[in-house]
């Protein structure tokens, strides 16, 4: 059956040229899952309920006048999925769900069913390796202009949001920020920004039922309007883009080296070449990426301001 005939179709306004846009350019798309029972309070309060310590994130945005917000990093304890769910709707938090199809499976299938969609609209697009991270946010939050390694797609199911999507070039995102990013060395959040990056930004408002997919590591921030948000993020490789992480990848060795002007082609023998030291340094002891450590220093907690409770810090790693 012709895809755009469907009636159970994921993706509910795609147009015949889209699959040439795809991957190069913001596509801003209208879905189906706003009306999923996957996002429900109820539902959702079960997967907090159900989610392991390694397999969710709590953070809360410190606004300092004249600096970039400081996020900081939380944890649940002694707490309902649905009494969580209710500081998020008051409160300055948000919680990131980053495996709930390890909790539930059905978020599993939900997600091979989107790229499986996709896989049929678009020629040649073979994904793997795919996930998704579910974030439930305060009204009001923003996140820091940052860039992702993988594809990315986010998926808008309750609330508002406005999305700023930058170009994923110079002077947005310079080639050995990206590199730093690549080899573990640089966090998504430490990419720098310019308030004047704004008057290059792509904007879009996405309410419930709408998402947008933009070209590979290209650079974005979010701004909650008031009101709960629900939306998750869809990441995803294919070979075209694991030959665009490995040249970076060998880039960011070669640098470090004292090299400077390195291309980032992905065919020839300078790729090859690249190809190769990738593979030497990161499946050796010479592989710069460590795990990442996470400075735990508050707790949601229902009786304080904005929903967290400062407690003594430790630290965790994955």
């Amino acid at each position: 059956m012709n895809m755009s005939m469907r009636t159970d179709q994921i993706i509910t306004d795609w147009q015949p040229h889209f699959p040439a846009l795809f991957g190069k350019h913001t596509l801003a798309l209208s879905h189906s899952l706003a009306n999923s029972p996957l996002f429900t309070d109820e539902a959702l309060a079960r997967l907090i309920d159900a989610a392991p310590r390694e397999d969710y994130h709590v953070n809360y945005s410190q606004k300092t006048p004249g600096n970039p917000p400081k996020r900081r990093e939380g944890e649940i304890k002694d707490l309902s999925g649905a009494e969580v769910l209710e500081i998020v709707r008051t409160g300055n938090i948000w919680v990131n769900l980053t495996r709930p199809g390890r909790t539930d499976p059905a978020y599993g299938e939900m997600l091979n069913a989107l790229y499986d969609e996709f896989e049929a609209r678009v020629p040649g697009f073979i994904s793997y390796k795919r996930n998704m991270t579910l974030l439930i946010s305060s009204p009001n939050v923003s996140v820091k202009y940052h860039a992702d390694v993988p594809g990315q797609c986010l998926w808008q199911v309750r609330g508002t949001k406005k999305v700023y999507i930058y170009p994923n070039t110079p002077p947005f995102l310079s080639q050995p920020a990206l590199e730093n990013l690549i080899l573990g060395q640089a966090r998504e959040t430490d990419m720098p920004f310019e308030p004047w990056f704004d008057d290059y930004a792509e904007v879009h408002m996405l309410e419930a039922g709408k998402m947008a997919h933009w070209p590979l590591n290209g650079p974005h921030r979010v701004v909650n309007e008031n009101m709960l948000n629900v939306s998750f993020t869809t990441e995803h490789w294919t070979d075209g883009l694991r030959r665009h992480y490995a040249v970076n990848y060998a880039n960011g060795i070669l640098r470090k080296m004292g090299l400077h002007k390195l291309d980032q082609n992905v065919s020839g023998l300078s790729y090859l070449a690249k190809l190769a030291l990738a593979g030497v340094v990161k499946f050796t002891p010479l592989n710069p990426q460590k795990k990442k450590v996470y400075t735990v220093d508050f707790r949601v907690d229902p009786t304080a301001p904005e929903g967290i409770r400062d407690i003594e810090a430790y630290s965790f790693s994955k």
